[in-house]
């Protein structure tokens, strides 16, 4: 693969939505037939590139009958592929909508823990992929057995290929951070997490993107708000970009994935930070429109592009 996105994804999931009539303790909850799609970090991502049109590969681990689902399902959408088949069960996360409100509950059951043989193949399928001037999305959670130090791992993959790795997860942050990344994103709750405190939105949020950059962890550092939109800092910017007007939210499942795949789609086709962050921007919104696992459509990401303000500079904030 020349150039193009690769996504890794060590913990996917197959996605189940469905709805009922109202949430009631005690009754047995008739439901609608359930809608399956493949999901979980970097699957969504490539899904959404796919739907952009961009060039992807997803490489991810899966196994039992949720894999094989799972499998199927990216091979229906026509999403590049590439499995390394193992012993566990890949997880499933059950989306019920209550019909009255729409409200959605989520169940999401154990992922397999990985045996040090799948986390190798799994890097070593990397390895064989990714090539000098690929952008790398490694997305979502780090399942039993990966180790914390997965994502460091996958960095180090990606620096001696020359290659770009953007790093969206909650898990083994640190260890790769300490490698540097070309691009972290981080949600503004889980920031608070990392920084031991409540960080404030935008002008904490922005001191402390600015410290990991300063300490050269990453080129790029992301965090997203909600419907606050996303702050993006780097040496040379401190940007702020607000959400699209006008965007009545059906599901916000996949919103954060899809905003990796609108981001990293703009900087592989030679977008610069601004752009990047305002299609990432706008493919989330996007995603808000469509119900359930759906994701976004490619037309509304066009729309809505247009429709998203200038981001604010808040070059002062340090």
């Amino acid at each position: 693969m020349t150039g193009g996105i690769l996504t890794l994804t060590p913990n996917p999931a197959l996605d189940v939505w469905t709805t009922t009539r109202e949430f009631r303790k005690g009754p047995k909850l008739r439901c609608k037939p359930p809608r399956l799609d493949p999901g979980g970090g970097g699957i969504n991502v490539s899904r959404v590139i796919h739907r952009l049109n961009g060039e992807t590969r997803a490489l991810f681990a899966a196994g039992g009958r949720t894999g094989e689902e799972l499998a199927e399902a990216l091979d229906r959408e026509r999403v590049q592929a590439q499995r390394v088949p193992i012993s566990g069960v890949t997880r499933e996360v059950f989306n019920v909508c209550e019909e009255e409100t729409g409200g959605v509950m989520r169940f999401v059951t154990p992922g397999p823990t990985l045996r040090p043989d799948d986390v190798d193949a799994l890097l070593d399928l990397l390895r064989r992929c990714v090539v000098e001037g690929s952008h790398v999305v490694g997305s979502g959670s780090l399942p039993d057995g990966a180790g914390p130090d997965f994502w460091a791992r996958a960095a180090e993959i990606c620096r001696d290929a020359d290659a770009r790795f953007l790093l969206d997860s909650h898990d083994g942050v640190e260890p790769a951070l300490e490698k540097g990344l070309f691009v972290f994103r981080e949600t503004g709750d889980a920031v608070s997490g990392l920084a031991g405190e409540n960080v404030s939105w935008p002008a904490g949020a922005a001191r402390w993107a600015a410290e990991r950059v300063d300490r050269d962890e990453a080129k790029a550092v992301i965090v997203t708000e909600g419907a606050e939109g996303a702050l993006l800092v780097t040496a040379e910017h401190r940007l702020v970009q607000g959400p699209p007007p006008g965007v009545v939210e059906k599901s916000a499942i996949g919103a954060g994935d899809s905003f990796m795949g609108g981001f990293s789609l703009s900087l592989s086709e030679g977008g610069d930070w601004t752009e990047a962050l305002r299609n990432g921007v706008a493919t989330a919104a996007a995603t808000l429109l469509t119900p359930g696992t759906e994701l976004c459509r490619k037309e509304d990401v066009e729309r809505l592009v247009e429709q998203c303000p200038a981001p604010k500079n808040l070059q002062a904030v340090r």
